[in-house]
């Protein structure tokens, strides 16, 4: 039914920027609550910002001020533009979708998962 598929990953170096896009098809973005979560090697998957239907957001303290979450409803995608960035943001990104329930930061609460896009940050 409901996939996300993303896309936009890669290497950069310390400040550079990046965007993440996430493509939904099966339900429009417009009707959820989306996410994006990231996972470092042998660590807990971690909260990185949401965006609820009436463009209401939140986003994590360690990428406040630096990341954007965004979605465009006619081309039913999300994206998560990241600037600033740090070695510390290295890990895999997750786009997630949440049919019912407002923002969240813990990822049992979302019910759509994209299958990831790793990001590293390095010399």
């Amino acid at each position: 039914q409901v996939q996300l598929v993303e896309y936009g990953g890669g290497l950069v170096q310390p400040g550079d920027s990046l965007r993440l896009s996430c493509a939904v098809s099966g339900r429009p973005v417009s009707a959820y609550t989306v996410g994006w979560f990231r996972q470092a090697p042998g660590k807990e998957r971690e909260f990185v910002a949401a965006l609820n239907w009436r463009y209401s957001t939140s986003y994590a303290d360690s990428v406040k001020g630096r990341f954007t979450i965004t979605r465009d409803n006619a081309k039913n995608t999300v994206h998560l533009q990241m600037n600033s960035l740090k070695p510390d943001d290295t890990a895999k990104y997750y786009c997630a979708g949440r049919s019912r329930g407002d923002l969240s930061n813990d990822p049992k609460e979302y019910d759509y998962w994209g299958q990831g896009a790793q990001v590293t940050v390095a010399s």
